[in-house]
């Protein structure tokens, strides 16, 4: 074997390694977000449709602080200490992790002591209680994501992914618990009380979660204590920062994640302020029903959407630490490939999972969410969101390489227009329009449309990177459609014979996805190396070799391609000056 192959085979083995972690990331969020559905359901029947729009005001406040105080962390953190281990700089990368827990002591602390003492001007009366339950869980996120960052830049998303799970699972349960043991100590008083502790309750689960999972990853971190002081201590580069140059390098990188990541999700608090204004003094609507309203649009659609953008949630948390350390020793070839293959990864799930949104939004509504009152309502918000599913998946994915490759900056200046564009559009659909609540679907629609333009022209310029587009879109879309075509006929067919929802909708999305991953195969949507990087990719691969569907092309390289790939590999991305 030459060099120049054993080299290619090398970068195939750390693309796919990436790719693997960001699968094991995003089946993780896949989990997580099936618990937070799952349970949002009981809890919706405990404090109903006005406690759930009281939580849905707090929590998104509670977020905005969170996202700047802390939530840019664990993604800005494992930027910063990969691209140290890129050059086996171990004590600094030790340096960085105690600079990122006093940054988030001081920051987190100041923040929740400001949500506590603010949220009667945050947020209306009836959610102050439910915001100043949420305000020590601030504090506590900051600690949670600076280890869940200091994980991801050592490659390993096992920890996070537990983690995350393990969160889940105890706000849920806390949260129903809570609710309804709050709810039962004022069981006399009105239904606007009732509702007041209800939302305060199921903001307790949300911090009960956070702290199960800070106990479970600095855990983690003491078993791993020793292995990494020894490394630290082999350290021979004999490089070390000062504190004083690690906290200038954390803010200058932590403070555009942070503004970036504020104002690519302050659109849900900017659309709600918004949408709250106009239906109360515009047009005359009660604030509880405002509240009722925008509770069934939050909690109930968007959460469901919310389920397959995790995934690019994940995969973008896990990209960025590679593509970092990629382009930082100038390997531009493999930083352009990992784009490649995450976008690729993330799009094989995210299309089809938009396409079956919008065929079948009413029976996984009611899977989910079978309260009578708010189901035509929530099913018809999914059917329009689910293309956001592609689109925010795109965006969010595009946002964490440009941070990874250096350029933290643009997506600050993306969010920002698309955020201008978003606020236009939003206010004349409510002001001029009887949308209502489709015009908050409409504005996310916008919102996530110009971003993903945006920056797929910058990734293009500062990386060189040019999007494929039939195999990561056509292929995809295509065995979307027979599949969504399939899976609506069944649905309806059987339901005809077998008038009950739940168990004809698992028959017809377990039908549906066999359906397509047979045809993604037959039209050659994705090849075996794509197909072991998913999580049981080897299972995946055996069952797709039984059935002849997968097969491993010849493919001859000659002089020429040889040489086209040296020149590739040595290409620089355009914008890139020389220091």
């Amino acid at each position: 074997m030459t060099e120049t192959s054993t080299k290619n085979t090398n970068q195939q083995k750390k693309n796919n390694s990436f790719v693997f972690q960001a699968g094991i990331l995003a089946a993780a969020g896949m989990i997580v977000k099936v618990i937070s559905l799952i349970y949002r359901s009981p809890l919706l029947s405990i404090i109903g449709l006005e406690g759930n729009g009281y939580y849905s005001e707090a929590i998104n406040i509670y977020t905005i602080i969170l996202l700047i105080s802390s939530y840019s962390i664990p993604s800005a953190i494992s930027k910063v200490i990969a691209q140290k281990l890129a050059f086996k700089e171990y004590r600094n990368a030790q340096r960085v992790f105690r600079c990122a827990l006093i940054y988030v002591v001081a920051v987190g602390g100041i923040a929740s002591l400001v949500t506590f003492a603010a949220a009667p001007v945050f947020v209306a009366a009836e959610s102050v209680a439910a915001l100043r339950v949420l305000a020590p869980t601030i504090f506590f996120s900051g600690l949670l994501g600076v280890f869940r960052g200091y994980f991801q830049a050592h490659g390993s998303m096992l920890h996070t992914s537990l983690s995350q799970i393990l969160e889940q699972i105890f706000n849920a349960a806390v949260s129903i618990l809570a609710a309804y043991l709050l709810i039962d100590m004022v069981s006399g008083s009105s239904e606007t009380t009732q509702a007041i502790y209800g939302s305060a309750g199921s903001a307790v689960g949300t911090g009960a979660g956070v702290v199960t999972a800070l106990l479970f990853m600095f855990g983690m971190y003491m078993l791993n204590r020793k292995m990494i002081d020894r490394r630290a201590e082999h350290d021979r580069t004999g490089k070390l920062d000062s504190y004083g140059e690690i906290f200038k390098i954390i803010l200058t990188i932590v403070t555009p994640f942070i503004l970036s990541t504020f104002i690519y999700n302050c659109s849900t608090v900017v659309n709600m302020r918004i949408y709250y204004t106009v239906m109360e003094n515009y047009k005359d609507v009660n604030s509880i029903t405002t509240h009722i309203d925008y509770g069934i649009f939050s909690t109930q659609a968007v959460s469901v959407v919310n389920i397959p953008i995790a995934i690019a949630t994940a995969i973008s948390s896990a990209t960025i630490p590679g593509i970092s350390a990629y382009y930082v020793r100038k390997e531009y070839e493999a930083a352009r490939s990992q784009v490649s293959k995450t976008i690729r990864m993330a799009m094989l799930v995210s299309i089809p999972a938009a396409v079956g949104m919008a065929l079948l939004a009413r029976p996984i509504m009611h899977f989910i969410f079978p309260q009578k009152d708010s189901l035509d309502q929530a099913s018809g918000l999914l059917a329009v969101l689910s293309v956001t599913v592609v689109l925010y998946g795109l965006s969010t994915l595009t946002n964490a390489v440009l941070q990874g490759i250096g350029r933290v900056n643009t997506p600050v200046i993306h969010s920002a227009a698309a955020l201008a564009i978003q606020m236009a559009g939003l206010g004349a659909l409510l002001m001029y329009t009887d949308l209502n609540l489709y015009a908050l679907a409409c504005a996310n629609i916008i919102y996530s449309l110009v971003m993903c333009v945006l920056n797929q022209l910058s990734v293009r310029k500062h990386l060189g990177y040019k999007q494929e587009v039939v195999k990561t879109f056509i292929k995809p879309l295509i065995a979307s459609l027979v599949m969504g075509g399939i899976a609506y006929g069944v649905y309806h067919g059987l339901y005809t014979f077998m008038p009950v929802s739940r168990v004809v909708l698992l028959i017809s999305i377990g039908i549906g996805a066999a359906v397509y991953f047979v045809f993604i195969l037959a039209i050659g949507g994705v090849d075996e190396q794509e197909l072991l990087a998913f999580p049981k990719g080897a299972l995946l691969v055996r069952i797709a070799k039984k059935m002849h569907l997968l097969h491993e092309p010849h493919i001859h390289i000659g002089r020429k391609e040889r040489r086209a790939d040296k020149k590739s590999a040595k290409k620089k991305p355009a914008g890139r000056k020389k220091s």
